[in-house]
């Protein structure tokens, strides 16, 4: 394989085994304050693929920026063959904040592909697509629940694409969920390049979750290996996702207080109880049931309902007990599996 050359980025010349922290220019704050949008490049001594790993699109959604964190401070990306640009806050605005949004009120996930001359939201967007997206070849986004949910680990990915497909299962969360480009969102604007986008879900906005964190990780690496751009490890652990062809949230029959029976990951049989709604006296009272067999993926953590309200979101499984044994493999590897050493 050919040495490759310096990666030149926002001015920057990153040598082949080295990397770099580059800070974009973004519009000030109107203290005049200078605000930027800080990337880290590793540039592998061999080359590769050119692969972006983002967090904080949504400000207030952590996880991912601790994935990275992490990511960046494994020795094993010392073997990296390629590129990787890392955006741990892709946000800044909103990561100020602990806010999902921008200052304009704009959520900056539905503002892509975004205009020079358009709102923040908009300019912010475009600073991605032409600076950073336009130089890859394909991309991972994090994210987290938001408005008091929490998600089980999962993909997101248009499984329609072949090459998305291999992607989004080589990467081992629990969950595969199939899901169509939403108009304005990072990932439709990544597709319409041509390039396959995976979005990473887990856990809920403004907390650490370790679980989710080290899923997300190990996930990154495996999806590393997979392409090629790190060597095949003998310790890493292949697993099996749950490919889902359906899911559904389950909604508030009436308005009150939700008492969930269910946990993230749970494995549930159609017409089981998911929990109950009463109002705060117990004079009115509905239980609340599975519609079809599945894993319990995402979940209100928030107890106070009103009628219509999403309280659990449920993932249809092809075979049931392919599905069990995917859920306690996972469980299990939380603890057992080699992600990654950290300087």
């Amino acid at each position: 394989m050919s040495r490759p050359q310096p990666f030149e980025f926002g001015g920057v010349l990153v040598n082949p085994g080295g990397r770099a922290t580059v800070e974009l220019s973004m519009p000030r704050l109107y203290t005049s304050n200078l605000m930027t949008l800080p990337v880290q490049v590793v540039h592998g001594r061999r080359t590769g693929p050119v692969l972006f790993v983002s967090a904080a699109v949504h400000g207030d959604e952590i996880n991912g920026v601790e994935i990275i964190r992490r990511l960046l401070a494994s020795r094993t990306m010392n073997n990296l063959r390629g590129t990787l640009l890392a955006i741990p806050v892709a946000n800044p605005f909103g990561f100020i904040q602990r806010s999902r949004y921008l200052p304009d009120r704009r959520d900056l996930n539905r503002s892509f592909p975004g205009s020079a001359k358009g709102s923040l939201a908009g300019r912010l967007a475009h600073l991605f697509m032409t600076e950073i997206a336009s130089r890859c070849d394909f991309g991972i986004d994090l994210h987290t629940g938001s408005n008091f949910r929490s998600n089980l680990p999962q993909i997101r990915a248009c499984l329609d694409d072949q090459q998305t497909l291999e992607l989004a299962t080589s990467f081992g969360a629990p969950v595969v969920v199939p899901s169509a480009l939403r108009e304005g969102s990072l990932r439709e604007a990544v597709a319409e390049l041509g390039k396959p986008v995976l979005v990473f879900e887990g856990g809920e906005a403004l907390y650490f979750n370790e679980s989710v964190i080290r899923t997300g990780l190990q996930g990154i690496f495996r999806l590393l290996r997979h392409t090629g751009m790190l060597p095949a490890s003998k310790r890493a652990k292949t697993r099996e996702s749950i490919v889902t062809n359906r899911t559904s949230w389950v909604r508030a029959s009436m308005s009150g207080i939700f008492s969930r029976k269910v946990q993230l990951g749970g494995f549930v049989k159609k017409g089981a109880q998911l929990g109950s709604l009463s109002d705060p006296l117990g004079d009115e009272r509905e239980a609340i049931y599975a519609p079809f067999t599945g894993v319990v993926i995402g979940q209100l953590n928030l107890p106070l309902a009103y009628e219509g309200d999403a309280l659990i979101h449920l993932a249809r499984v092809p075979d049931p007990d392919e599905a069990e044994e995917a859920l306690d493999e996972y469980t299990s590897s939380l603890t057992d599996e080699d992600y990654g050493s950290v300087r």
